[in-house]
């Protein structure tokens, strides 16, 4: 009995309890100092909320209160210094943090964790750096619309084939293409910061999963952490990742809409469109054909959107099973949410380098704006505002001529009025005035068109909207 007393536990972090220490594979597959160590900043934050509050409540002297801050002062310096060790048998970034404090402080850092479980300290610190990132990809989208917007404005007038089924269907400006992305970007902003709203809740004080017996203070430790408030259920506190979940489903969304753009780079650098042209910072060249100039950039930004949907599905995948609260399963939720980050970061400073890099080509743009019978509709929009034909009749007039256009080998502005009047006398030589891509893009002045007049005015809005409330000129 005397000797059961005496026993030294050689699991040190959970104490008597367990008697011998875990196997190396144990060790192995429980571990996550190798990555959650990026938590070291939002961990010792919330520490120190934790200790103030405690000190503030009674429940901690303020000695000892002052002791945890100097000590969490120095370890956060260290750590920044890339002096700290880190220690896989500590398993994580928070009992690395702690130990180390105890070695500098003594007892007092044991105190720290009064009414505190590592359970509600894991989410604190997870929500913490989700918001952070969240707070830095925004900035980021706002810099890629900034590009967007420069180039739309400045490409106003640019006439490119607009496309369907990627068919020429009518001509627009390249600058109200671009801008189609300044919004697509905008709704990401949207749902990021919708994320940062719902996740802004503070787990801490939750405990382990039933709250404590203390006499604690959660909306002060809430507030001092900038949440809007605390999470309302102790088990929802622990066990939620709705947040991370919502973050890589934007996440996802937005690393469409890069891969999307990222495609039409590709395309346009191509020799089949030559639309635009990129230097050597954002290409590369062949090992074996010494012409070859690829758009290397943009095809990895657009294979970066795989990795972020399999950090979505994995960690869906994750959670699905789960019951409440907690379950060891939930640390695989780390490592998707940060590659996921950087993959998207990554890919959002590759983008906007080659939005601001590229050059358009203007006359071939034009060119091919003019092929494929693009002005078909305004053919066919005359015929109902000029010669009163209702526009199914009009649209089959127009299919007619489009045929004979194509059968003759000519496009519809090099078409007689001859053979156009021999489908239908209605037709006019006034026609010849809608049938230039300039006059399409020109007409097309209804609210969200392709007008030179419309996108400058569109991208001032989007200006104002998207950027003047970030402070960004």
């Amino acid at each position: 009995m005397s000797q059961n007393k005496t026993r030294k536990p050689t699991n040190a972090q959970w104490g008597g309890r367990f008697t011998s220490g875990p196997s190396e594979v144990m060790e192995r597959i429980n571990a996550s100092i190798g990555f959650d160590q990026r938590f070291f900043a939002q961990d010792i934050a919330g520490s120190r909320a934790h200790a103030q509050m405690l000190v503030a409540q009674g429940i901690l002297s303020s000695e000892d209160g002052q002791a945890i801050e100097n000590g969490l002062d120095t370890i956060l310096a260290d750590i920044e210094a890339g002096t700290f060790k880190f220690k896989v048998e500590l398993e994580d970034i928070h009992m690395n943090i702690e130990s180390k404090l105890r070695e500098l402080i003594g007892d007092a850092a044991g105190r720290l964790h009064t009414a505190r479980s590592r359970n509600d300290q894991v989410a604190t610190d997870f929500r913490l750096w989700v918001r952070d990132e969240i707070d830095s990809l925004g900035k980021q989208l706002v810099g890629l619309q900034a590009v967007l917007i420069d180039k739309a404005e400045a490409h106003a007038d640019t006439v490119m084939p607009g496309f369907t089924h990627l068919q020429t269907a009518q001509p627009v400006t390249f600058g109200h293409h671009l801008l189609a992305y300044v919004e697509m970007f905008g709704r990401d902003r949207g749902r990021f910061s919708d994320t940062r709203t719902r996740l802004n809740e503070s787990p801490l004080g939750a405990g382990a999963l039933a709250g404590t017996s203390f006499p604690i203070d959660r909306t002060a430790t809430a507030s001092h952490l900038g949440f809007d408030r605390p999470m309302a259920n102790s088990l929802d506190a622990v066990s939620d990742r709705d947040f991370a979940l919502e973050f890589l489903s934007a996440a996802a969304i937005c690393t469409t809409h890069i891969s999307r753009f990222s495609e039409e780079l590709v395309a346009w650098c191509s020799d089949g469109f030559r639309f635009i042209s990129l230097s050597d910072a954002y290409t590369t060249g062949s090992s074996m054909m010494p012409q070859k100039r690829n758009p290397d950039a943009a095809e990895l930004s657009r294979g970066k959107t795989g990795r972020v949907y399999g950090a979505l599905i994995g960690l869906l995948t994750v959670m699905k099973g789960l019951p409440l609260a907690y379950s060891k399963d939930m640390q695989e939720d780390k490592e998707p949410v940060f590659d996921a980050a950087d993959s998207l970061a990554l890919a959002l400073a590759a983008i906007t380098g080659m939005v601001g890099d590229m050059q358009a080509e203007p006359e071939n743009m034009h060119a091919a704006a003019g092929k494929g019978h693009s002005t078909a509709t305004d053919l066919a929009d005359w015929l109902v505002r000029a010669a009163g034909v209702p526009f199914r009749d009009a649209h089959a007039i127009t299919g007619t001529i489009v045929a004979l256009a194509e059968e003759k080998g000519v496009t519809l502005t090099e078409l007689s009025l001859g053979d156009m009047q021999g489908v239908d006398k209605r037709i006019s030589a006034d026609v010849y005035n809608v049938l230039s891509v300039e006059a399409s893009v020109a007409s097309r002045t209804s609210l969200g068109g392709t007008a030179p007049i419309n996108v400058r005015a569109a991208a001032a809005e989007a200006r104002a909207r998207f950027l003047v409330p970030e402070g960004i000129e």
